[in-house]
């Protein structure tokens, strides 16, 4: 799905019109039609174009850095920072002569130093002694016995028939191929929304439920609970999905 697709598909499903996307966002209805129909012109370049598909996404209640990033690969690119120093620098140095005085600091700096260096040579003169003599007092002491380590008692083994019950949802995907995917969790919480690409992996985790809207059938592979569940719904289309705690197989 496209990014006009996704924001117009997620707007819907918020319960949301264009004018109240465009009341909360302070961006003109026709502005945010053209964004639904992947037209940005309207937006008055791309750096606006981006602060509008964040300001949308917000307000529908899904991330907005995977359409941006789609944007920008799109459109060139993101922009390059521009350095507070090249920002400020003038295009011409400006001569400036000072009359030099003499350089008092460089002289009491070196004096200090020199006092520096007679105290820690004196220092290591005297603790050189007082190690030898500590030196040849421990060559007379017998080295003291290491006690042996006692035995650790072996490790309980855990029943598997006694294991804890399962105290969350988890679902696992590898995409397989480009593919849009919205994901929530416990009560429509938005968990992720964006363009998955071949290879790329996720994973979520919730108390009880989680929901997916997968764009393309066979699109994902995906592991629930520890459960590979395979590839659902090769080449039929958008998959609603749901899965919790206790069974990791499609409701």
């Amino acid at each position: 799905m496209s990014i006009g697709e996704t924001l117009a598909q997620e707007r819907r499903q918020a319960g949301l019109s264009v004018t109240q996307v465009s009341l909360h966002t302070r961006i003109r209805e026709t502005v945010i039609r053209g964004m639904e129909s992947d037209d940005f012109s309207a937006c008055g370049g791309n750096f606006y174009a981006r602060g509008h598909i964040r300001s949308i996404a917000r307000v529908i209640g899904i991330d907005p850095e995977p359409l941006v990033t789609e944007f920008d690969a799109a459109h060139g690119g993101a922009p390059q920072p521009v350095s507070a120093t090249a920002a400020f620098e003038p295009e011409r140095p400006i001569p400036f002569r000072e009359r030099r005085s003499a350089n008092w600091s460089a002289a009491m700096a070196l004096a200090l130093a020199v006092v520096v260096i007679g105290g820690v040579f004196q220092a290591i003169r005297h603790d050189g002694g007082h190690e030898r003599h500590t030196a040849r007092q421990v060559a007379g002491t017998p080295a003291a016995r290491t006690p042996k380590p006692s035995p650790s008692p072996p490790a309980k083994t855990t029943d598997p028939v006694a294991a804890a019950p399962r105290t969350k949802v988890e679902v696992q995907v590898v995409a397989k191929r480009t593919v849009w995917v919205n994901v929530r969790g416990d009560k429509g919480k938005a968990l992720y929304s964006g363009v998955l690409r071949s290879g790329d992996q996720k994973k979520w985790t919730a108390k009880k439920k989680i929901s997916m809207v997968i764009g393309i059938g066979g699109g994902v592979r995906l592991t629930v609970n520890g459960k590979d569940i395979g590839t659902p719904g090769k080449g039929k289309g958008v998959q609603r999905l749901s899965f919790d705690r206790n069974d990791p197989a499609a409701a």
